[in-house]
């Protein structure tokens, strides 16, 4: 396959990428609040308010929240200004689906574009860093947090490989849960569907992380094998993974 240039390595931290710093910092910020339920749906989100919470001047908090927006996250109107969203288990439902495809698609263009060796390594370590963790037989909050972690950058990474900024774009707008972590219980949208005893955190690795895990081996595999439409079919059947059990899930009590 032909390469192109390599992808700029901290852009694996930079969400959107040409973002000051100050309104990265502060867009992060309000995401992760918003999508946590830390700021709860209905709530104003008034610029100057948050400025002074936050500690920087209006102008980045009125870049972050116009981005939000965009994303379909908050909403804005004339006489209110901007608003949390409700967002709803169909939203979540529904998001996931269009993730599916777009990153499926962000799979099957990494391998049609090339992937730069150090960028293949940086996946490869994830992955391996990931089944050493699942290997060990452990499991509790921090250790989900330390493997949801790399599969956050897993993805990301080759989402960047797709080269493909439109498609990136794209997939922002179906950001409606956090995705750093088990949607049952970092979304409080999702939570709320959860019988509780389906939400705890168990000793040993659950059977949706070792299968997660093995998606992310088998998806390298086809990326090593450049079989693009391998790749788009196991990306695309892993994250509608996370789909049918938030459904399963949701539909217990």
């Amino acid at each position: 396959m032909p390469k192109v240039a390599p992808a700029d390595q901290t852009e694996l931290l930079a969400d959107p990428p040409n973002t000051e710093p100050a309104t990265h910092t502060v867009l992060s910020t309000l995401r992760e609040r918003i999508l946590t339920g830390q700021i709860a749906p209905g709530s104003r989100l008034r610029a100057e308010a948050l400025a002074t919470e936050m500690n920087v001047s209006r102008t980045p908090i009125r870049s972050a929240l116009a981005v939000l927006s965009a994303e379909g996250v908050v909403q804005y109107s004339v006489n209110r200004g901007y608003m949390v969203r409700s967002v709803t288990i169909g939203d979540i439902l529904a998001s996931i689906e269009v993730r599916a495809a777009l990153e499926g698609t962000a799979a099957r263009l990494s391998v049609e574009y090339g992937w730069e060796p150090s960028e293949l390594e940086l996946v490869a370590a994830c992955i391996a860093k990931g089944r050493a963790i699942v290997d060990r037989g452990a499991w509790s909050a921090v250790i989900e947090a330390e493997w949801y972690e790399l599969n956050w950058i897993i993805h990301r990474a080759i989402n960047i490989a797709a080269r493909n900024p439109v498609l990136r774009n794209a997939m922002r707008m179906t950001i409606l849960a956090p995705v750093t972590g088990d949607v049952i219980r970092t979304s409080p949208v999702v939570a709320a569907q959860v019988p509780q005893r389906l939400r705890q955190i168990p000793s040993t690795p659950p059977e949706h992380i070792r299968r997660s895990q093995e998606d992310h081996e088998e998806i390298l595999a086809a990326i090593r094998a450049d079989d693009p439409n391998a790749a788009e079919r196991l990306m695309t059947a892993h994250v509608m993974a996370t789909k049918a059990r938030v459904h399963a899930l949701a539909t217990l009590r």
